[in-house]
């Protein structure tokens, strides 16, 4: 019911800023909880960011005060502002959705994007 689409991934150097999106067709996004997560080579997929439909969003340790989630309802879009980058922060990253409340395990996820990769070059 609703196709999360990536975009906004790219290279950049440590310390510089991108801003990924997530669009959706289908469905409005504004029921969903909607979360970011990453993958690095070899790694675990990890939770980076969340923002439900309503509540208190959710952000990982490692990138509070750097990374910034948020929402535009009417361009059924969610954001991750990604500023002050380093390059443990390359990864591919994906959006994700689900009905409910935002959940750390990625199996819980019933909608997903391709990923959008970015490396942060040093």
């Amino acid at each position: 019911q609703v196709q999360p689409v990536e975009s906004g991934g790219g290279l950049v150097q440590p310390g510089g800023s991108l801003r990924l999106s997530c669009a959706a067709s289908g469905r409005t996004l504004n029921t969903y909880a909607v979360v970011w997560f990453r993958q690095a080579p070899g790694k675990e997929r990890e939770l980076v960011a969340g923002i439900p439909w309503g509540g208190i969003i959710l952000y990982a340790d490692f990138v509070k005060g750097r990374f910034t989630i948020s929402r535009d309802n009417t361009k059924n879009t969610v954001y991750l502002q990604m500023n002050s980058l380093k390059p443990e922060d390359t990864a591919v990253y994906y959006c994700a959705a689900k009905a409910g409340e935002i959940r750390s395990n990625p199996l819980e996820y019933d909608y997903w994007g391709q990923g959008t990769r970015v490396t942060v070059s040093s």
